[in-house]
């Protein structure tokens, strides 16, 4: 089910504070405590980011606790994570951060699916993160109806062989007005329609530009290609950190076995 505009408002928050943050050299544990404080105690995010810190101790990274939290995060989102987790990835971590960022502020603001899809889809085409387990996680997300799960699995064994304009001209009210008919479903609106029929055999990032132009989704944060010391410390200090997360645990089950109470979170700390 989808969340409340106040969770959006605050996922927003987080995510743009942390990624602003990460350049302090402060260790991602002590930041999650630090914005935990600041986060509103009446949503839901303080006992997410509380299950993040306890998942961060044990794996040393985000998506496998925003994954676990699917009731609470999409799919998408922990997608997006995990894809700049990866430590042969390209895929810069703040990147992601922003990414969600913007989309949980378009959320927030009450943005509509198609602007929602849009955005998720070119975030997959922009990044290169992957069409075939980027589409499956999309359709995971409960903004969509079966109508649109249906349409989003079906891209996945499209995409490189019909044209992405084609596919969306002909689930839109424009297609429907102008052949009088409709075979499936209408996913998109007749502007929808009209701008992706101007933008027939022409590169896609075209036709995102155009829809995002008159259909007021955020723009998608683009790769940083050029060398970046700060993101090459903090990529550093992350793997630094899982590293020392997996010694820790090895060390732990020298000695007679790991400890698990340390991974628990104490019923008073979710109310501090």
């Amino acid at each position: 089910m989808a969340l409340d505009r106040e969770e959006y408002i605050e996922q927003a928050y987080f995510f743009r504070t942390l990624r602003e943050r990460l350049e302090q050299g402060t260790a991602t544990q002590d930041l999650l405590r630090t914005i935990r404080q600041e986060i509103l105690s009446t949503t839901k995010l303080p006992l997410a980011i509380d299950f993040m810190i306890t998942e961060l101790r044990f794996t040393g990274g985000f998506a496998s606790a925003m994954a676990r939290l699917d009731h609470y995060f999409s799919p998408f989102q922990a997608y997006v994570v995990g894809e700049a987790e990866k430590e042969q990835g390209r895929f810069d971590f703040r990147t992601a951060l922003e990414i969600l960022e913007k989309e949980a502020d378009y959320r927030a603001k009450q943005g509509t699916v198609q602007g929602v899809f849009l955005y998720q889809f070119e975030t997959l085409c922009r990044n290169r993160l992957g069409y075939d387990k980027g589409l499956k996680a999309m359709a995971r997300d409960p903004i969509y109806d079966e109508n649109w799960r249906e349409w989003i699995l079906s891209l996945r064994r499209q995409i490189g062989i019909v044209d992405l304009a084609d596919m969306i001209f002909v689930r839109s009210e424009h297609y429907r007005q102008v052949t009088g008919e409709a075979e499936k479903p209408v996913l998109f609106g007749e502007k929808e329609g009209k701008i992706a029929l101007a933008n027939r055999r022409k590169d896609p990032l075209y036709l995102f530009a155009a829809l995002a132009r008159h259909l007021g989704y955020p723009g998608v944060p683009r790769p940083k290609r050029e060398e970046n010391p700060v993101q090459d410390f903090y990529t550093l200090q992350r793997k630094l950190e899982r590293l020392e997360s997996r010694i820790k645990l090895l060390e732990d089950e020298r000695k007679g076995g790991i400890d698990l109470s340390q991974f628990y979170v104490r019923p008073d700390q979710n109310n501090t």
